[in-house]
C-alpha cells in the first residue's frame, strides 16, 4: 500500500495545468451507453475512478480506445447490462450506469454503490425518479434490478438536490417518450457539462444549471465529441495549498467561474487573487484571517472543499468555524489533523478551529478522498516529516498530485512496496 512522505515548510511556486474533472468525466463516460455511435471525450483525467468506470463499461461490451489524453467509447453492442459489486463497491459513481442502461436496453442490474465512507448518500432519489418514468424496480440481494419497455416523460421533484440523481434522470430522460421536467434539480457545473455533452449527442435539454430542467426525449442519440471541463476541486485544492505554504502559483486550463464561492473566501481572508479566462493566480504575503463557512449545494460552498479549508484554518489568525450540511460523516480528517498539532473542537456538524503558529509532522491516515487532500496540505505546512497512509483514496480524484506538487517546489514523494501499509 502506497504512502506519501512530505517534508513541509517550502512555499509552492510556479505554474500548473489542471486536469479534467472527475465528477464530469464519470457521468459522461456513462452517457456513451445511450448511443450506438462513437463518443469521444477529450481532457480525460487519468484517475483510479475513471479507470474503474472504463473497466465497468468494458465488461458491459463497450469498446474503448485511448489516445493522447482522450478516450473514444463504442457502445454499439451492450452485451451485459450489469454493474457488479466487485467494481461498484469501490466507486459510488457506478450508479450512473443505471439510467442510461435502462433507457437504451430496457433493463439494468446495478449493485448498491460504495465509495468514500463520508455518509449515507442514499440512492432513493434515483429509484423514485426512474419509477416515476415508468420503470419497475426491485431491490434484491444488494442489487437494483430495473426494467422498462420504454421510459415515459414525467414531472419529478427531488426531495433534496442530488448531483448523481439529477445526472441519472437527465440521461434517462433523453431517450424517454415525451417531456420530462426535473424540479429541485442540482445545479453543479458538472451537470451543465454533462448536458452540453448530451446536447452534442442530439439531446434536447433546457435549464441546465438551474433548479428546473426540461428534457424532450428523442428517438435516438448519435455520436459526438466533447471536452471534459476542468476539475474545480483540484483547482481549489492547489489554491489552498499555495495559500497554506505562503506560496505564489498560477493555475492554467481552469475555470474561475466554477470556483466563485471559494475565491470569494480566499480574497476575504487576505489573499491576493487574479483571474483570466482560464487562469487563476494566487499569492499570500504574511498572515491571513480566520474565516467562517457552511457547505451548501451549488452555488454555495462545495462540500468537496471543506476538508482542505479546514487544513488552511489550522494556521489562520483567530478562530474559524466550518459547518458541514451535506454529508453527516465528513469530518473524519479532524482527528488526523489534530495528530499534526491542530486545535479543533467539533460540536454536532460544526468544527471550531483555533489557529496555531506551526503544525508538526507526524504519521497520519487518509480516510476518504478529500480528507487525503487536507492531510497533504497540512503536511506541506508542517515542520518536519509527515507520512500519509492509505493514499489510494487520493488516487481516486487527483491526477499525479505528487508530481504536480513537486513541480511547484514541494518536497514530496510516493513510497511504494511492502511495509508501506499500516
Amino acid at each position: 500500500m502506497d504512502r506519501l512522505k512530505i517534508c513541509g515548510g517550502k512555499p509552492l511556486s510556479g505554474d500548473i495545468a489542471i486536469s479534467g474533472a472527475k465528477n464530469a468525466a464519470l457521468p459522461e463516460l456513462c452517457a456513451a451507453l445511450l448511443t450506438a455511435e462513437p463518443v469521444m471525450l477529450y481532457n480525460r483525467p487519468h484517475l483510479k475512478d475513471v479507470c474503474t468506470m472504463e473497466t465497468l463499461l468494458g465488461q458491459m461490451g463497450v469498446r474503448l480506445e485511448h489516445h493522447n489524453g482522450a478516450v473514444t467509447l463504442h457502445a454499439h453492442n451492450i452485451d451485459w447490462p450489469l454493474a457488479p459489486y466487485e467494481l461498484v463497491k469501490t466507486m459510488r459513481a457506478s450508479i450512473l450506469a443505471l439510467g442510461p442502461l435502462l433507457a437504451r436496453c430496457g433493463e439494468a442490474r446495478v449493485s448498491m454503490p460504495g465509495g468514500c465512507a463520508i455518509g449515507l448518500r442514499p440512492v432513493d432519489q434515483h429509484i423514485k425518479g426512474l419509477q416515476a418514468m415508468g420503470a419497475e424496480i426491485d431491490l434484491e440481494h444488494g442489487y437494483i434490478a430495473a426494467k422498462a419497455k420504454k421510459l415515459k416523460g414525467t414531472h419529478f421533484t427531488f426531495d433534496m438536490p442530488s448531483v448523481t440523481g439529477t445526472e441519472n434522470l437527465l440521461m434517462a430522460a433523453t431517450l424517454a417518450d415525451g417531456v420530462t421536467v426535473l424540479h429541485n434539480a442540482a445545479r453543479e457545473p458538472e451537470i451543465v457539462d454533462l448536458a452540453d455533452c448530451l446536447a452534442a449527442m442530439g439531446a434536447r435539454i433546457q435549464g441546465a444549471g438551474t433548479n428546473t430542467m426540461t428534457i424532450e426525449g428523442v428517438e435516438k442519440l448519435h455520436g459526438a465529441e466533447h471536452h471534459v471541463m476542468p476539475d474545480r476541486i483540484e483547482s481549489g485544492t492547489f489554491l489552498v495549498a499555495a495559500a497554506a505554504t505562503r506560496g505564489e502559483i498560477t493555475l492554467h486550463n481552469t475555470d474561475p467561474s466554477s470556483l466563485a464561492c471559494v475565491l470569494d473566501i480566499l480574497r476575504q481572508i487576505g489573499l491576493k487573487i487574479s483571474v483570466g479566462k482560464d487562469t487563476i493566480s494566487i499569492c499570500r504575503n504574511g498572515h491571513f484571517d480566520a474565516f467562517h463557512l457552511t457547505t451548501e449545494p451549488y452555488p454555495g460552498f462545495p462540500t468537496d472543499m471543506q476538508a482542505q479549508m479546514m487544513a488552511l484554518a489550522t494556521c489562520a489568525d483567530g478562530v474559524s468555524t466550518l459547518t458541514e450540511t451535506i454529508f453527516e460523516s465528513r469530518m473524519m480528517h479532524v482527528q488526523e489533523l489534530k495528530r499534526l498539532g491542530a486545535k479543533i473542537d467539533v460540536e454536532g456538524n460544526t468544527a471550531r478551529v483555533t489557529g496555531v503558529k506551526q503544525l508538526s509532522g507526524a504519521t497520519v491516515m487518509a480516510t476518504d478522498l478529500r480528507a487525503s487532500a487536507s492531510l497533504v496540505i497540512a503536511g506541506l505546512m508542517a515542520e518536519g516529516e509527515t507520512i500519509i497512509d492509505r493514499i489510494y483514496h487520493l488516487d481516486r480524484g487527483y491526477e499525479a498530485i505528487e508530481q504536480k506538487l513537486s513541480a511547484l517546489g514541494a518536497n514530496i514523494e510516493r513510497i511504494s512496496g511492502s511495509g508501506a501499509g499500516i
